[in-house]
């Protein structure tokens, strides 16, 4: 088992880390065909925090005494530790200047963009030679592109309070001519859309582009559309189309849902995730972010067959990630650990592209110390920490999400996963799944098979008991070599099939290969 494991690492190594250490590159973006044939591997940061120097561990950044905010130049030493996780696609949380005024924490929620093409001062090293945080954010991208990473930023969906009374124009008014909240987002406004001739309203359209211009200056590869539902198609057509005259492979992620509801209903028309597909977009997220509450392998398989039949109409030039664990969500590791180690492989071996939030590989729970006290200090009209109780910071500056490069680095359960991932890409990056019978509801398995070797993976949706099935393997003989990736305790190989125990939330995952007969003498 030893030889075996050095092997997987060796492997596992020489094919990601090849690349990272080359003086000389030559960019070539292919992001939207990695991302179409499920080779992007995503993992999100917020450039306010994950370079952050947090000396006296209390979570809050404090520079009066010595401490440093993330910025884009200390970000950069960090790549190399995301490139050694199998990472290739880096997206940004937003980078935009942020409203002061009605704001939500003492820095402002990332998604109340106060300009759509000026960067958030705040994010500038001032210990850096390079005089503009524009030129920063482009020397962070570069060093990504070096290292053969790709990066994506976020495009807030509504503007600041701030933004509502500096550019009323580009604002939705009520019948009391008061700009829009949307939902309970109290720190934003909802854009005005269409003009008043019904027309796709100019103004705000020629922001957008402003936008694109700003992120595609600094070598961005593509970007995650925050809310994109509540943008029409024609919207959209109109700003991809602008986007990939200048980058054809510009990625184009649309933070949108088959079931989810309108946060602008009464105000705004929502697009359908097929709409937005039609306009441009490469993918979507397959909402995930109920797992726990699943509890039969046939609603499991729905899940997995809707998002495949979504896709399989575009004839398999879409794709789509998980929201798992997204900077919305309540961290898994705060359901404990099997439930976090279930995320995890999911994660990995769905026909999806990983998606990873920082701070998720070392199982934060982000139980930020400050949270909701008074602040010391603010930079906006707010003088309290405001925090979503364990969800991913994104309104002050604070600490940097726990990294993995700690005690145990090589044991880490991400890291498995994530060599999984690449070890056994044809099979994994497929978009089809074959599920397996077994005799309990409870307990679900699928199949990625690639001819003579197949991806077994095997999981028990009852978080509270264990639960025992059978799960038969069509065309699987007693002679076939089973390699375990994840387990706790091996299940029995017999009559074409496995004989598991599983505990709560459990999930196992196994190679198949299958051996060539012996001849006969």
């Amino acid at each position: 088992m030893n030889k075996i494991k050095f092997l997987i690492s060796f492997l596992f190594l020489s094919l990601i880390l090849s690349p990272v250490y080359a003086q000389n590159y030559n960019w070539n973006n292919n992001l939207r065909t990695l991302f179409i044939d499920n080779g992007a591997n995503i993992y999100t940061i917020n450039i306010r925090t994950f370079g952050a120097k947090d000396y006296n561990k209390n979570d809050i950044i404090e520079t009066n005494l010595g401490e440093a905010k993330g910025t884009f130049i200390n970000a950069i030493p960090r790549l190399k530790e995301l490139k050694e996780l199998g990472i290739n696609t880096v997206y940004l949380l937003p980078i935009t200047k942020t409203g002061k005024l009605k704001a939500l924490g003492t820095a402002g929620s990332l998604y109340a963009m106060d300009s759509f093409n000026t960067i958030d001062p705040n994010l500038l090293d001032e210990t850096d030679f390079t005089p503009s945080v524009k030129g920063q954010a482009k020397k962070f991208t570069d060093e990504a592109h070096k290292l053969q990473m790709h990066v994506i930023v976020d495009l807030p969906s509504c503007g600041s309070y701030d933004m509502s009374l500096e550019k009323p124009e580009l604002f939705l008014k009520d019948k009391n001519n008061s700009s829009v909240i949307p939902s309970d987002w109290t720190d934003v406004r909802l854009f005005k859309v269409y003009d008043d001739k019904g027309n796709l309203n100019k103004a705000l359209v020629e922001e957008y582009k402003s936008f694109i211009d700003m992120v595609q200056d600094i070598g961005v590869d593509g970007i995650r559309a925050d809310v994109a539902a509540i943008k029409p198609k024609e919207f959209w057509i109109e700003i991809i189309n602008y986007a990939r005259k200048n980058d054809p492979q510009f990625l184009f992620l649309a933070e949108a849902s088959p079931k989810w509801q309108n946060p602008a209903k009464g105000y705004l028309p929502y697009a359908s995730v097929e709409e937005l597909l039609e306009a441009g977009f490469d993918g979507y997220y397959s909402d995930w972010s109920d797992l726990k509450e699943i509890k039969t392998k046939n609603d499991l398989y729905s899940k997995i067959e809707d998002d495949i039949k979504l896709i399989e109409k575009f004839e398999n030039k879409k794709a789509y990630i998980a929201n798992f664990a997204t900077h919305d969500q309540v961290s898994p590791a705060t359901l404990g650990y099997p439930y976090w180690q279930m995320v995890n492989w999911l994660n990995m071996t769905l026909p999806i592209n990983p998606y990873t939030l920082d701070g998720f590989p070392a199982a934060d729970t982000y139980a930020y110390k400050f949270q909701n006290k008074k602040a010391q200090k603010s930079y906006t009209d707010d003088d309290t920490y405001f925090v979503h109780k364990n969800k991913f910071d994104i309104f002050n500056f604070s600490r940097a999400p726990y990294s993995l490069l700690k005690e145990n680095y090589d044991e880490s359960e991400y890291l498995s996963a994530t060599k999984l991932r690449y070890l056994m890409a044809p099979f994994i990056a497929s978009k089809k799944c074959d599920f397996l019978k077994t005799d309990n509801a409870s307990v679900f398995a699928f199949k990625k098979d690639l001819g003579q070797e197949f991806i077994i993976v095997m999981g028990n949706l009852d978080f509270i008991n264990s639960q025992s099935a059978k799960v038969k393997v069509p065309k699987m003989k007693k002679d076939d070599f089973v390699m375990p990736f994840k387990m706790q305790d091996a299940p029995i190989a017999k009559n074409g099939a496995f004989m598991v125990n599983l505990k709560p939330f459990e999930i196992q995952v196994l190679a198949v290969k299958k051996m060539p007969k012996q001849k006969k003498n």
